[in-house]
């Protein structure tokens, strides 16, 4: 008989990490879904693009700025177009490349769920003192630097 040894997905870090990131961002979502009438993944690509609006990215610039799936950054980048949150246009002339740029609607939406998102930053951080939050992030920069 072979043995077994199953994994305790409930001490497993990979795991453990990736569902405190799940329900801090369903958390934050439910704030703005209902509102706006924007999924997890289209705040991401707005809140990228808006973050590096100066360099207008392309999708595949969002894909990796996000680390998301390529289709799940198209099929949102689709949503936001038909919206008008999203511009897309070509670059320099060169119709294989697009760059895309929040439009007036999409700043709008972004400057109104962007408080919405720290509060709930603050609220997650508040519940750790000083030196915890200090090591916090000296982890996650040392394990995610960005």
């Amino acid at each position: 008989m072979t043995e077994h040894a199953p994994l305790e997905l409930e001490r497993f870090l990979p795991y453990r990490l990736s569902i405190l990131s799940n329900r801090i961002s369903q958390a934050i979502a439910r704030d703005y879904q209902s509102r706006f009438d924007l999924s997890m993944t289209e705040w991401r690509v707005m809140a990228v693009l808006a973050r590096f609006d100066s360099q207008g990215l392309s999708a595949s610039d969002v894909a990796a700025r996000t680390e998301m799936d390529k289709v799940a950054v198209s099929r949102a980048l689709a949503r936001l177009v038909a919206a008008r949150r999203v511009a897309r246009r070509t670059h320099n002339g060169d119709k294989r490349r697009s760059v895309l740029r929040l439009t007036a609607t999409g700043w709008k939406v972004h400057d109104a769920v962007a408080p919405l998102a720290r509060t709930h930053e603050r609220e997650l951080l508040a519940m750790l003192g000083d030196d915890e939050r200090d090591a916090l992030m000296r982890v996650l920069d040392k394990l995610a630097p960005v």
